[in-house]
C-alpha cells in the first residue's frame, strides 16, 4: 500500500488538520474511537493510505501534530476525536512563536524539530511503501511558516525521493491578523518553491468571500473556513484514498497537474 504521512504545524494547520481528519474518518466509516462503522467494503481498501491499523481494529491516523504552543493540543485531545489520535505523536512547546519567522525557524521550532523528526521517521519505520508527505500550515504565523519550512528542509534532506506536498492557507491583507504576516510569507514562499513538489495554495481571502457570497453567512467563523479548507483537502486526496485509475498516488496526481499553484 502506498501509505502518506500527514503533519500539521501551528494553530492554523493543526485547526485544518483536524478538520480534514474528522471528514475523511465519516467519508471512510471511522468513529471517534477508530473503530470502523461503515457500510461499503471500499472504505477500507485503501484506508491504509492515511490510516494505520492498530490492535482490536482501531484505525489510527498518520499525523503528526506539531505546535510551539500547548493550547491547540490541548483543544484537539479534549475535542470529539481527540482519542482517535496516537498519543505519542503530539508534539508541543510552552513558549510560542510569537508569528515570528524566525523563531518558528531558527530558535523555538529548531529545538523541537528532532522531536518531531524522531516521530516521523517511526510512522515511515511503519510504512509498506512510503509515498510521501503532506503538511497542512499557514504562511502567516510563526510556527506554521517558519517551523513548517524547516520541517520541509529537513524531510526533503533525510527522503529526497519521495514526493512532498503542502496546504498552505495564505494570509490576505482584508482578514489579516497581524501586521508581520507579509513577512512570513515572502519567507515561507521561497523554502517551499525550494523544496516542495506541490503546494495547494488556500487564498484567506477567497475563503471569506465563498462565506459571504456562496454560503451566504453574514459573519463566518473560523469552524466555517476551516470546515471548506478540510472539503478541499478531502476532495485532492480522494483519488488517493480510492480505488480508481487516475491519479491513484501522489506522483500521478502531481504530474497530471503540471507545475502551476492553485487558488480556490
Amino acid at each position: 500500500m502506498r501509505e502518506i504521512i500527514h503533519i500539521q504545524a501551528g494553530q492554523c494547520g493543526n485547526q485544518i488538520g483536524q478538520k480534514f481528519w474528522e471528514t475523511i474518518s465519516k467519508e471512510h466509516g471511522i468513529d471517534t474511537t477508530g473503530a470502523y462503522a461503515g457500510d461499503n467494503d471500499l472504505q477500507l481498501e485503501r484506508i491504509n493510505v492515511y490510516y494505520n491499523e492498530g490492535s482490536q481494529g482501531k484505525y489510527v491516523p498518520r499525523a503528526v501534530l506539531v505546535d510551539l504552543e500547548p493550547a491547540t493540543m490541548d483543544a484537539i485531545r479534549g475535542s470529539d476525536y481527540g482519542k482517535l489520535y496516537r498519543p505519542d505523536n503530539f508534539v508541543s512547546a510552552q513558549s510560542g512563536a510569537g508569528n515570528s519567522w524566525a523563531k518558528g525557524y531558527y530558535t523555538e521550532g529548531a529545538e523541537l524539530v528532532e522531536s518531531v523528526l524522531d516521530i516521523v521517521r517511526k510512522e515511515a519505520e511503519h510504512t509498506d511503501c512510503l509515498q510521501g508527505f503532506q503538511l497542512a500550515h499557514s504562511l502567516g504565523g510563526g510556527t506554521g511558516s517558519g517551523m513548517g519550512s524547516l520541517l520541509l528542509s529537513k524531510i526533503r534532506e533525510e527522503y529526497p525521493d519521495r514526493m512532498l506536498c503542502t496546504y498552505s492557507v495564505v494570509p490576505s491583507p482584508k482578514v489579516s491578523d497581524t501586521v508581520v504576516e507579509p513577512y512570513n510569507a515572502v519567507l515561507s514562499v521561497h523554502q517551499l518553491v525550494e523544496n516542495c513538489d506541490a503546494t495547494f495554495c488556500i487564498d484567506n481571502e477567497a475563503l471569506y468571500d465563498i462565506c459571504f457570497r456562496t454560503l451566504k453567512l453574514s459573519n463566518p467563523g473560523y469552524g466555517e473556513l476551516n470546515q471548506l479548507v478540510s472539503a478541499v483537502m478531502s476532495g485532492v486526496s480522494t483519488s488517493l484514498r480510492f480505488p480508481g485509475q487516475l491519479n491513484s498516488d501522489l506522483r500521478k496526481l502531481f504530474v497530471n497537474m503540471g507545475k502551476f499553484f492553485f487558488f480556490i
